[in-house]
This record gives C-alpha cells, structure tokens and sequence, in this order.
C-alpha cells in the first residue's frame, strides 16, 4: 500500500471513530454482514456482545498506525487469530471477515450524507486493509496447534478492597505464558464473556496463576470475579497476548509505571527477573488516587530489599483515604521513599525524559495516554515507551 492510500484509509478511520455512534454503526455492519453470510458464527460469541465494537476499532486502529512497521502489525494480527481460538474461530472464516470488513466500510458509507465519501480510490484502501487483515490472521490461526484454552480451578479468593480482589488458581499443567502478557479468561458465572487479565506471577511448574481484579461498575465479568468467585470454581484460560517484557540486551536500565491493577503485568516481570542473578537498575513508580489503592506496594518493597538493582517509588493523588474507607493511610515501611503527591504522569516526568529507558506503562486507557503524553511533553522517545494495543 501507497503513503496516499495509507493516508487516505487513516484519514476515513479517524472520521468514523470520531462521529457520533461511529464505531458502534460500522462494527454492526461488519457483524450483520458476517452472520448473513455464515449464520453459525454468530454461535461462536456471546449473546450480549457490547464489547466488540471497541476491540475491534483498537485493533484497526493499531495495524493503520503499523502500516510502515508491517512486521509489527502482523505479529499482533497473528497473535490475536491465535487468540480467537478460544470461541472455535478457524483459519477458513478469515476470508469471510475480511469481505464482511469491507462490505461494512461500505455500508456505513452509504448511509445519507456520506455516499460522495466513498470513493474508487477509498475503496480499494480498505480492500488492501481487508486482505492484509485477513490473510495475516489466517496464518496466524494456522500457525499454532496447541490447545485454545485450559483448565483452572480456583484455589484462593482474597478481597483487598471493596471493589479488588486477588484470585489465586491452579491448572494441572503450567499455562504457557510469558511474564508481561495478558491471558483471555472466562468464568462460570459469566460463560463466553471472555476478559483479559494479566497474570500477577510468572509461570511455574506447579501451574499457579494469580490475577488482581478490580469492580468495573457498568461491567459484566469483573464484578462477578469480585462478589461471586468461590473456591473450587472453574475458569477457562486462553493463550497469552501481549509483548510487554525488558529486554536484557540492550543495556539500557527500565523504567515501570503502574496504577490500580496495571501493576500486575510489572510485578509479574519483577518477580522473574529476582530469580535471576543480573539486571538492569528499575525504577518503580506505582500509582494510584489514595493510598489504599497501593494495595500491594509493601510486596514489592520487600522484593526491592533483596533486589538492590530495584526502586520503589508510590504515587497518589490524594494525600488521604476516601472517607468510605475504614482506615486511615499507613505510613510507609521505614526505609521506602516516601509517598509522593499528584498525578502519576506528571510526577514521573518532573524527574525528566527518562530517555536513556526502557519504559513501559500499564492501568487503564486513560491512564496510560496521560502518562505517554506527560512523558513525551519532556522529551521522551516515543520509540522507548511500550504499552499493549488491548
């Protein structure tokens, strides 16, 4: 595909996710368009499916900002066709949805006032987006042959907050995922409503997982992992997603920042890289908007006393507790730095670029492009920052 081309399709995508119900029109379309054509598939997704349209706009939208780094956007088109092995998705329904795609581009173009959008040229971009998506999804789908989920029984149900809790479970045989990744998941309460979560542990050969949930209010899944898990339940488990991890070649120091339970996929990393005997200096930053939000800042402290080569550094918004919280915050361990006071992006930017990093960041959305946005405002390489697409 041509820079124009490119351009053109960026520049149409960006209209569509900024219009009113946007994304929402086109990924009905691409849905309607799917089903009509195979009506079995709607059999492979969940009855309600509200959030689709958010995950399939990021992931368009993350191979579009990848067009000139292909390899980049391929790999991430394979992993996530692994990933959909979990619903039954198979190589074959590739060229289905990459013509169910295009159809629902043309759709939404159809409808009154955006008919002279669509042109010749415009059409044909999203032809080559199609294909590209669905050839490199079909290789990916082809491309792994190891089961597309496993078993894992519920051996631990602690709440640490009222709306956090820390779920321990155990498979009978390890689940083959790297520190750093993210793994789809799928409870009893809640079947073929699959969520990403992002293992608290590395993998051991005792097939131990650990995920940090937090309540989201208007969600389905994580309010039933938090109220209604019980010990003996059983989850299903997909493969893993996600590159986030340091690389020890390169010999740069790191940096981490994490807030709520994105500190998970940090800790993860933390915890394996303490079984090794050389790393690189990390700096910590563990954010949140009260002090309770730091639930597991003294784990990681401890760590960091028998890891010098690691810095712990907490972060809040508020000096106190919420009044709805029954205690008042606790002082930090002696020794620990001191809590700091703000925004977690802007704290870690006032130290400076953090240039000579490598830098990952995990929580939420909005948080993450906060801090990206604090940090590139300094002068930060945007080539050293690593975040997940989803």
């Amino acid at each position: 595909m041509d820079a124009r081309s490119a351009a053109l399709v960026r520049a149409n995508f960006r209209s569509i996710i900024e219009a009113p119900n946007g994304p929402e029109r086109l990924i009905s379309a691409f849905y309607g368009h799917l089903f009509a054509e195979n009506p079995r598939l709607r059999e492979l997704f969940p009855p309600a499916m509200d959030m689709q349209p958010k995950r399939v706009v990021t992931a368009i939208g993350f191979v579009l900002d990848h067009l000139e780094h292909w390899d980049r956007a391929q790999r991430f088109l394979e992993q996530l066709a692994r990933d959909h092995r979990k619903y039954g998705v198979a190589a074959a329904h590739y060229d289905i949805a990459g013509r169910a795609l295009l159809a629902a581009f043309r759709t939404y173009h159809g409808s009154p006032g955006l008919e002279d959008i669509w042109t010749r040229e415009l059409e044909e971009g999203w032809r080559d987006i199609s294909i590209l998506i669905s050839a490199s999804m079909a290789i990916g789908a082809n491309s792994d042959k190891s089961q597309p989920y496993w078993e894992a029984t519920v051996v631990g149900h602690r709440r640490v907050l009222d709306d956090l809790a820390i779920v321990r479970l155990q498979s009978e045989s390890p689940i083959p995922y790297q520190a750093g990744q993210y793994v789809p998941v799928s409870i009893p309460q809640r079947p073929k409503m699959w969520r990403y979560l992002s293992p608290a542990i590395p993998t051991n050969p005792y097939g131990e997982i650990e995920f940090h949930v937090r309540k989201v209010r208007t969600g389905w899944v994580s309010p039933a992992i938090v109220n209604e898990t019980q010990v003996g339940d059983t989850w299903q488990i997909a493969g893993p997603l996600g590159g986030l991890h340091v690389d020890p070649h390169l010999g740069r120091d790191v940096l981490m920042i994490g807030s709520g339970t994105g500190v998970a996929p940090l800790r993860a990393q933390l915890i394996e890289m303490g079984r090794r005997g050389m790393n690189p200096r990390v700096h910590f930053f563990i954010g949140g908007r009260y002090p309770c939000d730091l639930y597991d800042v003294e784990n990681m402290w401890q760590l960091s006393l028998s890891n010098p080569w690691l810095t712990v550094v907490p972060v809040c918004e508020n000096e106190s507790n919420p009044w709805w919280h029954p205690y008042p915050p606790a002082d930090p361990p002696f020794g620990m730095h001191r809590r700091l006071i703000g925004n977690l992006g802007a704290v870690v930017a006032s130290f400076g670029a953090w240039a000579d990093r490598q830098i990952q960041i995990a929580g939420s959305a909005r948080m993450i492009a906060d801090t990206k946005r604090a940090l590139l405002a300094v002068g930060t390489p945007d080539a050293v920052i690593s975040t997940d697409p989803v």
